[in-house]
């Protein structure tokens, strides 16, 4: 049903095709232009990012998590919305343009505003704000009168259940639902019908800690109810994400592929149990497979292209990348397609400028990541030392060096400590979503950041963790734990509660 626009997509994205299966890496970094190591420096580089030995004292710069961006503020509910530290005067007046189109609130077209209207046919959300709250983590609906907009649910079905051609397949992350796209729009503009609304219900999981404590999880169980189209394929993949926080996002982009290269572990060979391995993905924007690096299957591999699938996906709005208004609007859907839309009149005919996705990546680059907090408590350097006893660091890689970027100078050089290694992990069959996407498996997930995690409450209001906000405590996510990180999920099951509470209060102080 939506063959014509993949096939159109798949033949714009390079000429000629590029081989169907991904080349082996590296791959290459054109959204940067870094300015190339000497061997003394990879040196000096590899000292410095090894990981610790010793926890009897916070190490050197511990506390500026982002380098020199790293911003300094008491906690607040804005402490995920402050510019980088090392932003020059000049530069913070595109900041501030960025996060006021960030949160601008788009319309309906046509519109007196004709640089705001737009919207929809079919959307999640009128703002990226209204997703990313306070630029901080989303959360589940919490009862029928929630409407769930920092949710979604991703939608495909089995490349083997679609009528598409290979070679279109080969270029996208996803068969697409042949109905309702790669996406649940549960909003829609007037005349229009959303496609449907997300249902969920819970399980529970009792889990006992080697102290007898009980914790029960909740493991919850999602379904569309009223498709406006009728049924979905029999063969459907559904896959909920909350949004993300937004701090360190440039930061993580300018790390050199080929430091997270090093650490990936496909066969296992050290044979420690872990095995990352790095999603590979075609990029629109630049015509070529690329590492991963965003999304929480590492799905996006540049900031641009984040940006842009979320314009088209979430709110509706066409950009170079996504030149559809319709966005996610399928031919089946056809008064979708054919809805007035904002890009009419516009100069480079999208309702998304250039200028403007510039802005918002500007922005999205450069929201600061805060300072650690108390890194010099005993209790909390206890419970470090635990987390990389447990098998925690692992997968959450303390530190990088990034590269040395002449038009990025908030980025530029800074020693980070993300922890994360940005690779795939097999997490078990608990938090399985059974929905691939580009090389990663339905049990596979991004290694997620760990910094600004304690702020969690004070920026978001809530504790609500994992892809799908399930777990309700740092605790419970590690108790969702799984596959590669069995081991690591085991020994933190059975620490006396004393060690576990250390490690805990170690992850809040991040």
């Amino acid at each position: 049903m939506i063959r014509t626009a993949l096939l159109a997509l798949a033949v714009t994205a390079a000429t000629p095709l590029a081989a169907q299966t991904p080349p082996a890496g590296p791959w290459g970094e054109p959204h940067l232009p870094p300015a190339p190591r000497s061997p003394v420096e990879a040196a000096r580089i590899a000292r410095v990012t090894a990981p610790t030995q010793s926890f009897d004292a916070a190490e050197t710069y511990e506390t500026h998590p982002a380098g020199a961006a790293t911003k300094f503020a008491a906690p607040s509910r804005n402490a995920f919305s402050f510019p980088s530290a090392n932003m020059g005067f000049a530069r913070e007046m595109d900041f501030r343009l960025g996060n006021g189109l960030f949160k601008k609130l788009w319309v309906t077209a046509p519109a007196s505003t004709r640089s705001s209207d737009g919207l929809g046919p079919l959307y999640n959300a009128r703002a990226c704000q209204r997703c990313h709250i306070k630029d901080g983590r989303g959360h589940p609906p919490s009862g029928s009168e929630d409407s769930g907009v920092s949710m979604l649910l991703r939608l495909s079905i089995p490349d083997t259940a679609s009528d598409l051609p290979a070679e279109t397949l080969a270029y996208l992350s996803n068969a697409p639902e042949p109905t309702y796209g790669l996406q649940l729009q549960d909003k829609s503009i007037a005349g229009l019908a959303a496609e449907g609304r997300i249902a969920i219900s819970h399980t529970p999981v009792p889990v006992t800690l080697g102290d007898g404590t009980t914790v029960t999880l909740r493991q919850p169980q999602y379904t569309v109810v009223d498709p406006a189209h009728g049924p979905l394929h029999p063969d459907t993949q559904i896959s909920p994400r909350i949004a993300p926080q937004m701090i360190g996002l440039g930061l993580i982009e300018a790390i050199p592929e080929a430091d997270i290269l090093a650490h990936a572990d496909p066969q296992d060979r050290d044979g420690d149990g872990i095995s990352g391995r790095p999603n590979v993905v075609w990029s629109t924007a630049h015509g070529q497979w690329m590492l991963g690096r965003f999304g929480l299957k590492a799905g996006s591999p540049s900031l641009r292209e984040q940006s842009a699938d979320a314009f088209s996906g979430d709110i509706g709005l066409s950009t170079a990348l996504h030149p559809a208004a319709w966005g996610d609007c399928t031919e089946a859907q056809p008064l979708c397609r054919t809805a007035p839309d904002g890009a009419l009149g516009a100069p480079d005919g999208l309702e998304v400028s250039d200028q403007v996705l510039d802005l918002v990546i500007f922005y999205s680059r450069n929201l600061a990541v805060p300072a650690r907090r108390n890194p010099e408590d005993h209790r909390v350097l206890r419970g470090k030392a635990l987390f990389y006893q447990a098998g925690c660091a692992a997968c959450h890689r303390p530190k990088y060096v990034t590269h040395r970027l002449p038009d990025r100078p908030e980025q530029s050089f800074q020693l980070i400590w993300p922890y994360s290694d940005f690779l795939l992990h097999d997490m078990g069959a608990g938090l399985a979503d059974n929905r691939p996407e580009w090389q990663a498996t339905g049990r596979e997930w991004r290694t997620p950041p760990l910094w600004g995690i304690g702020l969690t409450a004070t920026v978001s209001g809530h504790t609500q963790f994992l892809h799908d906000g399930r777990a309700g405590s740092l605790l419970e996510a590690i108790l969702w734990h799984g596959g590669e990180a069995e081991a690591a999920r085991e020994a933190v099951r059975m620490m006396p509660a004393e060690d576990r509470d250390a490690l805990i209060l170690f992850l809040e102080s991040l």
